[in-house]
């Protein structure tokens, strides 16, 4: 008799699928509900205790369990994984791994538990990005302590890394007669890194760059030095501010240059904490800001214009061999007791009919239906 796993489809042998999403923040109020946290002290002006978030939380929308398994805060989103069969998960990881006790003085510090880093794996994540601005936020043994525990997990991180070459390097995963995708983070300093994260020879760090020609350059010339036919290369920047639409013709400039000038097939932007606007440039999809997927953030005012409690998870479709994209698919979901619950029709209708006017800007349209947005076609960069 036939295995379960034998009856299910193949991967499409001509397409590459790829999970993305913004960021995941699983330090503070998630991970005090999870079995293992870490001692809620906090040093924030309005709150000294992480469970402060929970409290917010529950008074918000109802009671969380505790502890909750790893798997309850991704909600729905297991079902969509299952439905969707992507080859890679990839996430922006804005989170310390670690029981380090060096805070970086800068106000607003996430860590969980590396006990509880089993919340990951119950995702199936494949590649945690943390070029960001909360991986250093217990200090350069908390760095240190994120990698040691994420690579015994056997994830792979791009971005960061015990020095400068680390940092910089990309995370390589085979797709057999597919090729490989190579995934490369960066980030840049008006996201809210710290100067003094940048990674140099022999300084652990993170991959800080800027948006010039030079950085280009120096991607390109990596990306070749590694390249081999056939494969795929991914550039995840955490860039910009928290909040606005706006995308400026600096990062329009950047992502367009790494395209023409690097060959990445998808620069994947994240930073913002609500989705803002894609473009497809030469083929090749741009997300400028894919939005926060998981947060503590319910019950905190202020901001409530850009529904950042509305979250997508973003399944892109790209020709193997050359990247060019084929199909953009992006369930919504709404972050709700800490879990990623599916979002509400008319929740989901707003979402829409918001980024179809950003994604207009770029020449791209939006459909929604099925419970799901889509990209149309045509959706190339304006003349």
């Amino acid at each position: 008799m036939a295995s379960q796993t034998d009856d299910r489809p193949r991967p499409d042998p001509a397409s590459v699928k790829l999970f993305l999403c913004g960021d995941v923040m699983l330090g503070r109020g998630i991970d005090q509900i999870l079995p293992r946290p870490c001692p809620p002290r906090i040093q924030e002006p309005h709150l000294r205790s992480a469970l402060g978030y929970v409290e917010l939380a529950e008074r918000a929308n109802g009671p969380i369990p505790r502890p909750a398994p790893p798997a309850y805060v991704w909600g729905d989103a297991l079902e969509e994984w299952t439905r969707a069969r992507p080859d890679l998960r990839i996430m922006n990881l804005e989170t310390s791994v670690t029981r380090s006790e060096d805070a970086w003085p800068k106000g607003i510090n996430y860590r969980m538990s590396p006990e509880n880093v089993g919340v990951l794996a119950a995702a199936g994540v494949d590649c945690c990005v943390l070029a960001n601005n909360h991986v250093m936020d217990w200090g350069t043994q908390g760095l240190l302590d994120t990698l040691a525990c994420l690579h015994a997990q056997g994830l792979r991180t791009a971005g960061a890394g015990r020095d400068l070459e680390e940092a910089a390097a990309p995370a390589v995963f085979d797709l057999g007669g597919r090729g490989r995708v190579l995934v490369f983070g960066l980030c840049l300093a008006d996201s809210g890194v710290p100067p003094a994260w940048a990674a140099g020879p022999g300084r652990p760090g993170v991959n800080l760059a800027d948006l010039t020609s030079r950085t280009v350059d120096a991607l390109a010339r990596r990306a070749a030095a590694v390249r081999r036919s056939g494969d795929l290369v991914v550039v995840s920047i955490h860039w910009g501010p928290n909040w606005g639409y706006g995308v400026p013709e600096a990062e329009r400039r950047f992502a367009h240059a790494l395209i023409e000038r690097a060959r990445v097939a998808l620069v994947h932007g994240h930073s913002s904490h609500h989705p803002k606007a894609a473009e497809v440039h030469a083929g090749r999809l741009v997300l400028y800001g894919c939005g926060d997927f998981l947060n503590d953030y319910e019950g905190i005012g202020g901001y409530e214009q850009f529904r950042s409690e509305l979250a997508l998870m973003y399944f892109a479709t790209l020709r193997a061999g050359d990247g060019e994209l084929q199909a953009l698919e992006m369930p919504p979901f709404r972050v709700r007791r800490f879990r990623l619950e599916r979002a509400a029709a008319a929740d989901a209708g707003w979402l829409a009919r918001r980024l179809d006017e950003e994604y207009s800007r770029f020449g791209a349209r939006l459909a929604y239906a099925g419970g799901r947005l889509r990209l149309l076609t045509p959706a190339r960069s304006p003349a």
